[in-house]
């Protein structure tokens, strides 16, 4: 199987479970980040900072670890071929 192939069946197999959990996560603490109830103003930096959190972690999960991996694959395939010209 090629790189991509794997990459993209990753995402696929992958996609489903962190956005449920992501979901989950971040309809969980809306009630905590909007501040509803009376005394929750010293809780809703928390809620928000969770759920940023959450969003920014599966966006890197899904998208900015593959690509990052790509550009090191492909460096490493640079380097092995340079190594070999020159030997």
């Amino acid at each position: 199987m090629s790189r991509e192939q794997a990459l993209l069946l990753a995402a696929k197999v992958r996609l489903r479970p962190i956005l449920m959990t992501t979901l989950a996560m971040v309809f969980g603490m809306v009630p905590l980040a909007f501040a509803l109830t009376e005394g929750s103003e010293q809780r809703a930096p928390m809620g928000q900072a969770v759920i940023g959190g959450v969003i920014t972690s599966s966006v890197l999960t899904l998208v900015v670890v593959p690509v990052i991996y790509c550009y090191l694959d492909d460096l490493v395939m640079w380097v092995r071929r340079r190594r070999q010209a020159h030997h």
